[in-house]
């Protein structure tokens, strides 16, 4: 409790985040939580949604020229819900940017909100199925924003047909026997033939025919070809 009361000492305050991975963010302190913090971004004019799991270290910092301090009255996401996960569900149906490995960005829509992880669905990679433990950040994009400026009849929006599982394992489980696509298919062994998930653990068959295994913990995201 003594940290959210920290954290409520600098609301309104410009400060500088870094984030896991060597990532830095400047920008007001809108609204801390136990497990999340606001941040209004003013070189952007964007707010980012930052998990606190995720953040190295938070500082109070002099402000940037050309940066604008004074932050919005209308947020993208209501601040009185401050939790990570009261964040994801408000944000159901808006289109965002997540990021989930510091420099990679995946914009679409939230449809679905399970345990410990979401389900995303991306005009370019569909649906997806991402892990709560490992996104760094969201960003919610003006309501009138579409992407790439997609008309309705150009952007359906199509939940996952397959049904949903609580846990991320368990979701995994029954993408068994499927090829499938790892953290967005970084690296040619995150591709490949999912043939068991048991245990944390993973073994998926290359496209070279090798067998490799993976902790289902480091996985960020899941989804089909």
């Amino acid at each position: 409790m003594m940290m959210l009361i920290d954290f409520q000492d600098l609301v309104g305050k410009y400060i500088e985040v870094e984030i896991s991975g060597g990532v830095f963010h400047k920008g007001t302190l809108i609204a801390a939580g136990l497990d999340i913090i606001v941040i209004h971004d003013g070189r952007t004019n964007s707010f980012l949604y930052i998990p606190f799991v995720h953040i190295q270290r938070l500082k109070e910092t002099s402000i940037e020229e050309n940066t604008y301090y004074d932050p919005p009255s209308e947020k993208p996401i209501d601040t009185d819900a401050i939790s990570f996960r009261k964040i994801l569900t408000i944000a159901k149906g808006m289109f965002v940017k997540v990021y989930v490995t510091g420099n990679k960005s995946i914009h679409g829509y939230l449809t679905s909100i399970m345990n410990d992880y979401f389900v995303f669905h991306s005009p370019v990679y569909k649906t997806m199925f991402i892990s709560m433990n490992h996104v760094k950040w969201v960003i919610p994009y003006p309501s009138n924003t579409t992407p790439y400026s997609l008309n309705n009849q150009n952007l359906p929006l199509k939940p996952a047909s397959i049904p949903l599982a609580r846990s991320f394992e368990e979701q995994l489980k029954k993408l068994e026997n499927q090829l499938v696509i790892l953290d967005g298919g970084d690296n040619p062994e995150k591709i490949g033939f999912l043939q068991k998930v048991r245990n944390n653990k993973t073994t998926l068959i290359t496209v070279e025919g090798e067998t490799v295994y993976r902790n289902l913990v480091h996985i960020k995201s899941i989804q089909l070809p």
